[in-house]
């Protein structure tokens, strides 16, 4: 495969990864975790509802910046202290797909806030039938993934995201499917690149770390600490065919993973 963008080799340019915190576990973790949980629930179902009054008269793209309030300020109730870092080689006037770890429910949050353009995000199906939170994803042009794959569903999921694209709107997708549950990277699945192939859209891999001792899958605690988002440099996708999704997938797994696994071998 060969591509004129970023090569693995160019993820130590970054900073260093921040060193592992062990997560925290108490009755005094509890009690700030449940205080936080309910500022972060006042917080977005008081808000929401403007925002998707507000979507339906006015173009969700004409309002980006009160978009962003909204996710810093609820990051910031959660106590996420987010931290963006950017390769030299990232692009931030291209439209592209923005490849990022899946880790917990803030992570949509957590990239609005560290990514410098106008994203959206292609998102399971079944999520915009969560009151609030599902109808201001829908109304703001987020794209379902259907759970079952038949052809119909397919082609709108395929429609819409070229759509998006060619307006000039950029993508977050989570590859693995699913939340981890140690804080490593898991198997990326191919969806995501065949579609970057066949739009010749660019790829940015994202890695996002001290998410999971912020807040995981495995339990409701919540430990407010630095979460940190890096950017890696742009990779161009355009020239590339079908036969090089598998050999695209790993390397931009690779790309991501680097960076966490660093982290969490700081962990003593």
């Amino acid at each position: 495969m060969t591509s004129s963008g970023s090569e693995i080799a160019s993820a130590p340019a970054l900073p260093p990864a921040p060193v592992y915190r062990t997560p925290a576990r108490g009755f005094l973790t509890n009690v700030r975790s449940f205080y936080h949980w309910m500022i972060c629930g006042c917080y977005f179902f008081l808000t929401c509802p403007w925002l998707v009054i507000k979507a339906t008269v006015v173009n969700p793209r004409k309002h980006d910046r009160a978009q962003r309030r909204f996710t810093r300020h609820l990051t910031h109730l959660a106590g996420a202290r987010i931290e963006a870092r950017m390769a030299p080689g990232f692009d931030p006037t291209r439209t592209s797909f923005f490849i990022a770890n899946h880790v917990n429910l803030f992570d949509p949050f957590v990239l609005y806030c560290a990514v410098p353009q106008f994203i959206r995000g292609l998102e399971l199906e079944s999520h915009f039938k969560i009151p609030a939170y599902g109808w201001m994803m829908k109304r703001f042009g987020n794209i379902p993934v259907p759970a079952m794959r038949n052809p119909a569903d397919l082609k709108r999921m395929w429609r819409l995201t070229e759509a998006a694209l060619a307006s000039g709107i950029s993508l977050v997708v989570f590859p693995e499917g699913q939340r981890t549950l140690t804080g490593r990277v898991g198997p990326f699945k191919n969806g995501v690149f065949r579609m970057a192939l066949e739009h010749g859209t660019p790829i940015v891999p994202v890695s996002v770390m001290g998410s999971f001792e912020f807040n995981n899958k495995l339990g409701w605690g919540m430990r407010p600490g630095p979460v940190t988002v890096f950017l890696h440099d742009t990779i161009e996708t355009a020239g590339l065919d079908k036969e090089d999704v598998v050999s695209l997938r790993d390397r931009v797994r690779e790309i991501v993973a680097r960076p966490i696994d660093e982290y969490y071998s700081t962990k003593t």
